[in-house]
């Protein structure tokens, strides 16, 4: 190594790690990798052959195109939560509604497993919400509570910024 060459920086899988960590808390990715992860055994398992000893057990079933269709389908809609987060909700609607058919086409949904792999992923993906930053969410603490507006959240009107603690009297 010269003198003129720059020192590689020994702490780029910390940097990489910590940027892979925003853009992961930045989209449902739990949510992509459980329907990503549903799609594989049920688009497998109608094209596999399991052998025992000299005996080939083939689980082909009529319906292996529907199953392919599905199970690529469930991977592709993995991928877009991933990529396409404003997409979460349609996805994870399409990935519960694939998982429900994958049950009678493709054997019993890749023997539960995808089925179930897709059905979680998919209420997860209909379930998350983008979360606030933290400098907006330190900012609202900071300010009592407010929305950001000089008025306080609490609808109760009993605030200690109007003088009142909920100790009222009757008359």
């Amino acid at each position: 190594m010269s003198a003129e060459s720059p020192v590689q920086d020994e702490h780029y899988l910390r940097v990489f790690r910590q940027n892979f960590r925003v853009w992961r808390g930045n989209r449902p990715f739990w949510a992509g990798l459980f329907v990503l992860l549903g799609g594989i055994p049920i688009m497998y398992f109608p094209y596999a052959n399991l052998q025992l000893g000299n005996l080939t057990l083939a689980m082909s079933t009529t319906a292996g195109a529907g199953s392919l269709i599905i199970g690529v389908l469930l991977v592709v809609l993995g991928v877009s939560l991933w990529f396409q987060k404003h997409v979460q909700t349609f996805a994870g609607v399409a990935a519960i509604l694939l998982a429900l058919v994958s049950i009678p086409v493709s054997n019993f949904g890749g023997f539960l497993v995808g089925f179930l792999l897709s059905m979680v992923g998919g209420a997860m993906a209909v379930a998350w919400v983008p979360g606030k930053p933290k400098a907006e969410a330190a900012q609202g603490v900071a300010a009592g509570g407010t929305d950001g507006v000089s008025e306080p959240n609490d609808l109760s009107g009993t605030s200690p910024v109007n003088g009142a603690n909920g100790r009222h009297s009757a008359g």
